[in-house]
């Protein structure tokens, strides 16, 4: 470690054009990890609040929720308890009085029965208070940003009816559309027909089979929303080619690094230096690199989300950036690998030539 840090102070320029290159391949790396994590969060964000663990929809819908429809039938056909809840989707714009002049916003309105355990303790408010009857809603939060206020009215398309905002919620968002929440019988109204539900819902674990519907656990749900896994794949795909590159950048820059010194290497071990200590200190150089680059990358990262506009979808995960960093550190010893191989190679009669 001695001759490692002693060889970074001496060549400082050299270094730290080094440690600016890791710190841009973190950097690149922690946002699309934290922009993975982001849009995971925003077509899953209702769901997970809900605690879902299994999930009925009808058997014809396809595996999409806003087009599953229940009969009353169906969902008695299923356990009337605490833990199981009816919800209603249905696709809709939400917008004021036109004195506003203010852009409708497409949401997903959710219906829900007051007295089950989705309405009753899963919706958590940031603001405002629950639904207490089929004229109010309450809309996810990040719908203030475009204006909505607490005892506003607003129409949903396809109602004539105003509905008054009473209270905004906290992470509800599903498919990457906010969520509007209202009563089972708002959505009726909306859907039209005489439907009971859209799924039904239960927070345990549950082998039921409901008649004429389809049961999922909620990871099997959640894969199947629209885009959701061809979205998580691409970037799971960008992620790993940045891995393997930074691997190579690393290795390149490190064996190069080492070229240059290599009839100073030549010279230390023709005084009897072993191998075993320039190997251990270019493995220390490098994770010395690594360290310094990733608390920099980590910085940059944070003031970057600080400053990013709210509507981009970026969710920075403690221990999703801590494994990343592992896997970061792990990549430059690999890296160290390469030179380390060329040092036990040399050979100290070079020292003479």
């Amino acid at each position: 470690m001695f001759l490692a840090w002693r060889e970074i102070k001496r060549e400082k320029l050299r270094y730290g054009l080094v440690i600016a290159m890791i710190v841009l391949i973190s950097y690149l790396l922690f946002m699309l990890v934290g922009l993975m994590d982001g849009l995971k969060n925003e077509n899953t964000a209702a769901i997970e609040s809900w605690r879902t663990e299994t999930i009925w929809l009808n058997r014809d819908s396809n595996d999409r929720l806003a087009e599953s429809v229940l009969t009353r039938q169906q969902v008695t056909s299923l356990p009337q308890n605490s833990h199981f809840a009816r919800i209603g989707d249905q696709p809709a714009k939400i917008t004021v009085d036109r004195q506003h002049h203010r852009h409708p916003q497409t949401v997903q309105l959710i219906g829900l029965a007051p007295t089950e355990f989705i309405a009753r303790n899963k919706v958590k408010l940031s603001s405002g208070h629950r639904i207490r009857n089929n004229h109010q809603l309450v809309l996810d939060e990040s719908l203030k940003q475009k204006g909505y206020r607490l005892g506003e009215r607003v129409v949903l398309s396809g109602s004539k009816e105003k509905f008054r905002v009473v209270g905004f919620a906290r992470n509800a968002k599903i498919n990457i559309s906010p969520v509007a929440y209202g009563t089972l019988t708002t959505w009726q109204q909306l859907r039209g027909g005489n439907f009971a539900a859209s799924a039904v819902i239960t927070d345990q674990k549950s082998q039921e089979s409901g008649s004429g519907m389809k049961r999922y656990p909620v990871k099997q749900f959640i894969n199947k929303l629209p885009g959701y896994t061809a979205q998580n794949a691409t970037l799971q795909l960008m992620i790993g080619f940045l891995l393997v590159i930074s691997l190579v950048v690393i290795a390149v820059f490190l064996y190069i690094l080492t070229m240059q010194k290599k009839h100073q290497y030549a010279l230390l071990r023709a005084q009897g230096i072993p191998a075993k200590t320039l190997v251990m200190a270019t493995i220390s150089q490098s994770l010395v690199l690594m360290i310094v680059g990733l608390i920099f990358a980590t910085g940059l990262t944070l003031l970057t989300v600080q400053l990013i506009p709210s509507g981009v979808p970026v969710m920075l995960k403690a221990s999703n950036m801590f494994f990343m960093g592992i896997g970061l550190i792990a990549i430059g010893v690999a890296g160290a690998l390469l030179p380390a191989l060329m040092i036990i190679r040399i050979d100290p009669l070079d020292a003479l030539k």
